[in-house]
């Protein structure tokens, strides 16, 4: 029978989800509760000293919905609110009571050596199974010269993951931000600095639009508003991207989220080379009991592969992406359309004569294909709204 149970730095992972940073993981009774419903770790609201001034605004978050349905949420939040020795307090307490579950602490603080070493020392007096250096904030933080702002340099991330190294007693794990023109070169930076994984993505900045009736933005702070970190479903295909890019550049092992749903995006990232994935806004909008659709849902997938663990899905699809010089420009599709499914709405053939290439005409109510004019583009067959098209050799 497959196992959802995996190793990670010599960390053992009875399941590969996990809570991430967030207002999910803001409490010690939450996380308590999070692993008492089946999660197999947490990773700690981003802990900073005691003295990092955090005023948060008020509201703080807006959503994107599709048909009813949550599919972007942006937000201005900042970090824990506890003290360090709250989060002593708790991770002492949290592990003793879960000894199976995973505890990382994620951690941000001034670029001051002295204070990160300060941070750092205390965590190291509690059972904290990683560390996670929070380079990737994107709002808020980097006006005080944190968060993100120390992820888009290559020189200060290097330098504070040296200093968290030569204290930490526990793997050492680099939230990388998505807000870069090459995800990589940070990587490979913290990577010589001896970082020991990443975690990515953080949130992409973004700003969630304007009402039109009032003509003010969405998130609305007496009138006023910023632009915020954006997570949830529509940051997917960004996320997808940077964990393969981080797989492509390096082997250490990745903590992969943004836009996790539901198991078969889970699934995705594992294949693009996570090692395990980190879950916020769907837990956000849906609570803590997914997890159980989560790890049915995995488990159920890998039997049926004939797998025995995640390993064997983990990286299996990083082969197939190349540069675009790379692919073959010799293969070529071309749209097949079934007859019994096409109810000769003439969209495909619309579109087709309005993005360049006509191929596609409509005669005595039939869909005819000029195989000359078609370019295998395949624009045809994600348009057409009874799925009647296929594209085919």
């Amino acid at each position: 029978m497959a196992t959802l149970r995996t190793n990670i730095l010599g960390i053992e992972f009875e399941n590969p989800f996990l809570l991430a940073s967030a207002p999910p993981t803001a409490l010690v009774e939450s996380i308590d509760k999070a692993f008492e419903m089946g999660w197999g770790g947490a990773v700690l609201k981003t802990i900073t000293p005691d003295d990092l001034e955090m005023i948060e605004a008020s509201p703080r978050y807006t959503i994107m919905k599709e048909k009813g349905r949550v599919i972007g949420l942006q937000n201005i939040e900042l970090l824990s609110h506890k003290s360090v020795q709250y989060w002593v307090d708790g991770i002492k307490y949290l592990k003793e009571k879960h000894p199976t579950k995973v505890i990382i602490a994620s951690i941000m603080s001034p670029v001051d050596r002295m204070a990160w070493h300060e941070l750092v020392l205390r965590l190291n007096e509690t059972p904290v199974d990683a560390y996670e250096l929070n380079f990737s904030c994107p709002h808020g933080m980097p006006e005080k010269g944190i968060g993100m702002a120390i992820g888009t340099t290559t020189e200060i991330s290097t330098l504070i993951t040296g200093w968290v190294k030569d204290v930490a007693t526990k793997p050492v794990f680099v939230k990388l931000t998505p807000n870069v023109t090459d995800i990589t070169k940070i990587a490979k930076a913290v990577e010589r600095a001896n970082a020991d994984g990443f975690a990515a993505i953080n949130t992409v900045q973004g700003f969630m639009g304007v009402n039109l009736d009032t003509l003010e933005p969405n998130l609305n702070i007496d009138g006023l508003s910023t632009y915020g970190g954006c997570s949830g479903e529509i940051v997917k295909p960004i996320g997808f991207k940077c964990v393969a890019q981080l797989r492509q550049c390096s082997d250490l092992p990745i903590l992969g989220m943004g836009g996790i749903t539901n198991w078969q995006d889970a699934a995705q990232y594992i294949a693009l080379g996570s090692d395990a994935v980190q879950i916020c806004t769907e837990v956000m909008i849906n609570g803590y009991g997914i997890i159980n659709g989560l790890k049915s849902g995995l488990l159920n997938y890998l039997e049926e592969k004939g797998m025995n663990d995640i390993s064997e899905l983990k990286d299996i699809a990083i082969s197939k992406i190349t540069t675009h010089e790379n692919l073959n420009k010799k293969y070529h599709l071309h749209p097949e359309i079934n007859k019994e499914v096409c109810v000769k709405c003439g969209k495909c053939v619309n579109i087709c004569s309005e993005s360049e290439h006509q191929a596609l005409s409509k005669d005595d109510c039939q869909i005819k294909l000029n195989k000359d004019n078609c370019v295998g583009c395949s624009l045809c067959s994600h348009v057409c709204p009874k799925e009647a098209i296929k594209m085919c050799n």
